[in-house]
């Protein structure tokens, strides 16, 4: 894996019911087999967003209060999965 300053953080939103939108943060953990990358849950949405667009912003506003406007840099609080 490359080594970047980053942590390899996904963003992604998944619709568990009829209409009712949840978004997930994930990061990247070691074990990458062939051109998969495993990755382990960090957070996700404890109350279900109207649409696609509502959830996906309220993702990034839950990865904007974990890890500020500068990113989820390796030397930050939080935890680090490898």
């Amino acid at each position: 894996m490359v080594n970047s300053r980053f942590r390899n953080i996904a963003l992604t939103v998944h619709e568990l019911e009829d209409g009712e939108y949840h978004w997930v943060l994930m990061e990247a953990v070691d074990g990458a087999v062939d051109d998969v990358l495993p990755y382990m849950v960090l957070e996700t949405a404890l109350q279900p967003q109207s649409s696609y667009s509502s959830a996906l912003v309220a993702g990034v506003a839950a990865m904007r209060r974990l890890f500020g406007g500068d990113g989820p840099r390796r030397d930050g609080d939080g935890p680090t999965l490898y």
